[in-house]
């Protein structure tokens, strides 16, 4: 009997979450027996992206079985790429209304009880650890605005085998929070600034604060870190200031990193607003010549360059014109707690509910290793990806 099909049969509690994690929807009822099964959907989804319909065979049902138990690990999936790297959502909230990542009129926001708890979000990661993820960066929404984001730092601080915990935040709060949460342990942050103009910070924002922002960056300076700047590039909107962001490297220690305009629900993403990366890198190339190439390691998804003899460093995120899903090693887990094995991927794993339904820590380890081998190659190209839908980018975690 396939590993599936013993959970199939196995009339308990955790078999109608194991059935309901390959159900499109929450509101398919779980399935019984295989027949049932058969005419099921694969995937959850989160609540903004319409079900997909996907029924599957006996056939297809015992070849998931046999790459779960396969595969020397959960998060392993059937590309032979192994992910070490976890995204935490803490909050579907932000104190910030970026364009390219809410939609103007906002996003329904879900009540607190279908969020992760706190007890929720350190037991999942500790699952996680203990099947090698050695990274754990947190993101939102704006994480900051969790009023126990330094005791959470510390928590995941204290799991053994975790290496890194990082953050990405817009900066607003850092000046108040980054002493404590450096002391709780805090190893890396990413701090999402477009503009070195006020005003138009105000504009692509919604909301005043950039002078709060560049405190924040000139802080974790001092504290010792090299923050990794993150700038959406729109054409004919802050293109402008591409050589600014470098000089803005010439006196700090920080990464600029340029991130091609990517899709997503509500962001009203058009080609024409893509600034590409070659196009970027021309135009710094003709102020700084000497520009050199950096290396950049097997799972970096940041094209490293630097103007030789300024402290910082600039990088590309080119998502859009040449993918790196090649080496993706990375997974997501939003506020809601569902596993998102790709950033442009609309099929989702409910985590919480199998967690608030009782299942074991191996059946948890079975469902992330079922996700995980879902993975596709690569994601659709960004033209496929304008016209499907996925979560605004708020709700899947920066």
């Amino acid at each position: 009997m396939s590993l599936v099909q013993s959970f199939l049969k196995t009339p308990d509690v955790c078999n109608k979450v194991i059935s309901s994690l390959f159900v499109m929807t929450n509101s398919v009822k779980a399935c019984t027996n295989l027949k049932q099964f058969n005419s099921c959907c694969f995937f959850t989804t989160s609540t903004n992206v319409k079900p997909v319909h996907q029924p599957i065979s006996e056939k297809l049902v015992k070849a998931a079985a046999s790459e779960i138990t396969s595969a020397a690990s959960p998060l392993t999936d059937k590309h032979g790429r192994v992910h070490t790297y976890l995204r935490i959502s803490l909050t579907e909230r932000c104190n910030l209304r970026c364009k390219y990542c809410m939609p103007a009129g906002g996003v329904p926001l879900q009540n607190k009880s279908n969020l992760l708890t706190t007890d929720e979000i350190y037991y999942l990661a500790r699952i996680f650890v203990e099947q090698g993820i050695r990274k754990i960066r947190l993101t939102g929404g704006e994480p900051t605005i969790r009023t126990d984001i330094v005791d959470i730092i510390a928590k995941l601080k204290a799991i053994s085998q975790l290496e890194n915990v990082g953050i990405t935040t817009n900066g607003l709060m850092l000046t108040r929070l980054l002493v404590s949460m450096q002391r709780a342990g805090l190893d890396a942050l990413n701090i999402s600034l477009d503009t070195l103009k006020p005003q138009r910070f105000q504009e692509i924002t919604r909301r005043k604060g950039w002078e709060r922002v560049i405190a924040g960056i000139d802080l974790a300076i001092q504290l010792g870190y090299k923050p990794k700047i993150n700038c959406v590039l729109m054409r004919n909107f802050n293109d402008d200031e591409i050589c600014d962001f470098v000089e803005f490297t010439k006196e700090r220690n920080v990464d600029v990193r340029f991130i091609e305009y990517m899709p997503f629900s509500g962001n009203k993403w058009q080609t024409e607003k893509l600034m590409s990366f070659r196009d970027t890198l021309k135009i710094i190339k003709n102020r700084w010549t000497d520009l050199e190439a950096l290396q950049n390691g097997l799972n970096d998804t940041s094209k490293a360059y630097k103007v030789p003899h300024y402290k910082g460093q600039i990088g590309f995120i080119t998502s859009m014109t040449e993918h790196f899903c090649g080496t993706c090693n990375r997974l997501r887990l939003t506020a809601d707690g569902n596993l998102k094995v790709c950033l442009f991927g609309n099929k989702e794993f409910s985590l919480r509910d199998a967690i608030r339904a009782n299942c074991s820590r191996n059946d948890l380890v079975t469902l992330i290793g079922a996700a995980v081998k879902r993975k596709k190659k690569q994601h659709a190209g960004m033209l496929n990806l304008s016209q499907m839908e996925n979560r605004p980018m708020i709700l899947i975690g920066g």
